[in-house]
């Protein structure tokens, strides 16, 4: 035998979830999907190849080690606080409404109110990958509403963190024998509060300063793949040691290891350098999560299927809307946030996986939060195009710098990197006019408070190069390091400009072969220009040098 159940399970899971994910891609749908509907192909409950559960679960384990880890990365504080007055108390009281929500309905159900409670907080947090889809669907990210949403989203996470840190505590006090006491309840609580705050004060305290010391050290060796081995080390070390010592869970650690990485300047690096491995395991959980879904709930209990639903599409969106309304804000602000939230996710499987580990959420109401998930997912994206047409964005577009307009035979940089960044400083010094177009909004603010104009965007989108003026442009510089992306870049801007000057960024020969192709009149290869250069500096006297 070549083959063991660990590589059955991931060869099956990555194959069908890359070919289910694309249909959903063709269909104009989150991949998520499609990365769900494979996990229910190798499901128990469907025919055919079945992958063993139990090594999908410790898979799925990783995979939410490195969201969670992806999350803290991209926590941003700042972010928060520029929303504060709205996301903090409208995600609080719109989990509130949909934990009611769903409680009530886990009520009729004859659920206990432990169960109803989990039920409900699944259905109360919003995806955030479909929701950042969404903003950047209708350019709408860096717009105040898609701040407001953003940090509504923040909100919900941060929240979803404090209850699986508190529900194995919970399930603990409910499993005591006899009655139910105030003392069974507060003992597990406050053992959990105390090992909480024992973890937060060495992450805070000593990891905060050793994680970006050993990370310093790592990139002095000059090893990228050291680095990327570091980076991963942490995310893992810590979850797994915050599990062990602290008898926290997996994702409390590594959002925490994520959250202190992040405010590093090594950050975005770390970022760029985990981003595949933590893609292929999150592919990994959501099929992992479609594998626990009992396809015939949707015919034995369609109603309520239906009355869950509602509540997620609905319930919560009307809530937010109503809040956002409160709150004096207008009514776009309030039904992009509505539209935003009309749907679940990442959390929700996350909670209803270990609502059911923990003997707590009963079977079915784990395939009530998967269906709903599954069905808001898919609805989502026409939803949000329906009640936030893109007629309407050109109110709130793209934001070009405020001097575009009078720009002409400017140059047009794409990427703020290590490279980008060294463009940008002897534009600036030369006065050559430029602008940058940069699709991270971190680095997109890093770049204007240097003092640049920026439009914070995709260089893939049309508008996004229309609103850096390329039709008056002399020159395109695409710094990105992703040769075959930036290829994609240089045919849409041939398609808006055909004649313009085209410079990219290439690290093999088949990426130069790729952008020529694609139309790009020059190409640098770092490592040939470095070699270049080696020769012309041999070339000149010692002494001289």
């Amino acid at each position: 035998m070549h083959h063991t159940p660990l590589i059955a399970t991931i060869v099956a899971g990555l194959v069908i979830a890359f070919v289910m994910g694309a249909i959903a891609h063709r269909l104009k749908v989150s991949p998520l999907v499609g990365y769900l509907a494979a996990g229910i192909i190798v499901g128990p409950f469907t025919p055919g190849f079945v992958a063993d559960g139990n090594l999908a679960a410790e898979l799925a384990e990783i995979g939410v080690i490195l969201l969670m880890f992806g999350v803290g990365l991209h926590f941003s504080l700042r972010d928060l606080l520029a929303v504060k007055n709205v996301a903090v108390p409208g995600a609080i009281v719109q989990i509130a409404v949909a934990t009611l929500m769903g409680m009530g309905l886990s009520w009729m159900l004859g659920w206990d109110p432990l169960a109803g409670f989990v039920f409900g907080l699944a259905l109360s947090v919003a995806s955030t990958v479909v929701l950042l889809r969404a903003l950047q669907g209708h350019g709408i990210v860096d717009t105040e509403r898609g701040r407001i949403a953003v940090g509504w989203l923040i909100v919900e996470d941060l929240a979803m963190v404090l209850a699986l840190v508190l529900l194995p505590a919970l399930a603990a006090a409910m499993k005591t024998d006899g009655p139910m006491t105030w003392g069974a309840l507060l003992v597990p609580l406050a053992q959990t509060s105390f090992k909480v705050t024992g973890f937060l004060v060495v992450m805070l305290v000593v990891a905060r300063r050793v994680i970006p010391w050993a990370l310093h050290w790592v990139v002095n060796t000059g090893s990228r793949e050291l680095f990327r081995l570091a980076v991963l080390a942490i995310a893992l070390g810590v979850a797994f040691g915050a599990a062990v010592v602290f008898d926290v869970s997996f994702a409390l650690g590594a959002f925490f290891a994520g959250m202190i990485l992040g405010e590093t300047p090594l950050s975005r690096q770390a970022t760029e350098e985990t981003l595949p491995l933590r893609d292929a395991f999150a592919v990994l959980f959501f099929v992992s999560v479609g594998m626990l879904f009992n396809p015939s709930v949707v015919i034995e209990q369609p109603l309520l299927l239906v009355a869950t639903v509602l509540i997620i599409v609905v319930g919560k969106s009307l809530a937010a809307y109503g809040i956002v309304r409160l709150l004096k804000h207008s009514h776009r602000t309030a039904i992009t946030a509505a539209a935003s939230l009309a749907q679940i996710g990442e959390f929700s499987f996350i909670l209803a996986s270990l609502g059911t580990a923990l003997q707590i959420l009963p079977p079915e109401g784990r395939d009530l939060i998967l269906a709903g998930a599954l069905i808001s997912i898919f609805v989502n994206p026409f939803l949000f195009g329906w009640v936030v047409p893109r007629r309407q964005e050109k109110t709130d577009p793209i934001e070009p710098p405020s001097e575009t307009a009078r720009h002409r035979d400017h140059v047009v940089l794409v990427g703020y990197g290590r490279v980008g960044k060294l463009i940008a400083h002897d534009l600036k010094a030369r006065r050559k006019p430029f602008i940058l177009i940069e699709d991270q909004a971190d680095t997109a603010r890093e770049a204007r408070d240097a003092g640049i104009d920026v439009v914070r965007g995709n260089a893939l989108d049309p508008a996004a190069l229309e609103a850096a003026g390329l039709e008056q442009a002399s020159k395109l510089l695409i710094a990105i390091p992703e040769g075959f992306e930036g290829g994609a870049v240089v045919e849409a801007a041939r398609a808006i400009h055909p004649d313009l000057a085209i410079v990219a960024r290439a690290h093999s020969d088949a990426e130069v072969e790729h952008l020529e192709a694609a139309g790009a009149g020059e190409v640098v290869m770092g490592e040939r220009e470095i070699a270049n250069r080696m020769l012309s500096l041999c070339a000149v006297p010692l002494a001289r040098t």
